[in-house]
This record gives C-alpha cells, sequence and structure tokens, in this order.
C-alpha cells in the first residue's frame, strides 16, 4: 500500500491516505509516484505528495500538521510557535532555536 498527502496552500498537510499499489502503475507496471497523484486528485482535487510510512523517502512519514519543505524533499513536523526564531537541524530531524535575533 502507498500513502499520499494532501497538502494545502502552504505545504502544510492536511490529511494522510492509503491507495493500493494498483493505482499507481504505469503502462509498463511500473509504480508512479505521478499516477498515484492523479488518482487522489481524481477522488479530492488539491495538491498531492507521496509519502513513507517507513520513513524511506521524504525523510520522514507525513502527519496531519507537519510542513512539506520541498528544497530538501522533506516532511517535517511543525514549527514551534512560541514567538522565537527556530531553523531546520537535517541531522536531529528537529527545529531548533536559532543564535540569531530578528531586528525589525
Amino acid at each position: 500500500m502507498a500513502h499520499f498527502a494532501q497538502l494545502d496552500e502552504n505545504n502544510v498537510v492536511l490529511q494522510v491516505i492509503v491507495v493500493n499499489n494498483a493505482e499507481l502503475l504505469d503502462e509498463s507496471g511500473q509504480e508512479s509516484e505521478a499516477k498515484g497523484i492523479a488518482f487522489c486528485q481524481s477522488l479530492f482535487g488539491g495538491t498531492w505528495v507521496q509519502t513513507s510510512y517507513n520513513g524511506g523517502f521524504r525523510k520522514n512519514y507525513a502527519g496531519v500538521g507537519c510542513i512539506y519543505l520541498a528544497d530538501i524533499d522533506a516532511f517535517v513536523p511543525p514549527m514551534p510557535d512560541d514567538g522565537q526564531m527556530y531553523s531546520w537541524d537535517e541531522e536531529s530531524q528537529s527545529w531548533v532555536p536559532s543564535s540569531g535575533s530578528l531586528t525589525i
């Protein structure tokens, strides 16, 4: 079974659904993410990205509220909203407080 995450306009995961692998097969019998995306769009519309339940690709399994960062092709947990500045630490796979400060 394949898993696909629906994203909102800010790349925040709205839902994750399970799709039968047969829906991903292209003309030559190979699994295709594009076929899975087209299948999800035919059912629900919107923007979809495949996620890996075991973290085999895109770093983490997508969950509701996670953010898809296209520049690193990864799902990350939502950033803290406590007013502090954070940056993504790839090694620890988490948000860490930034050492700099924001000046307005």
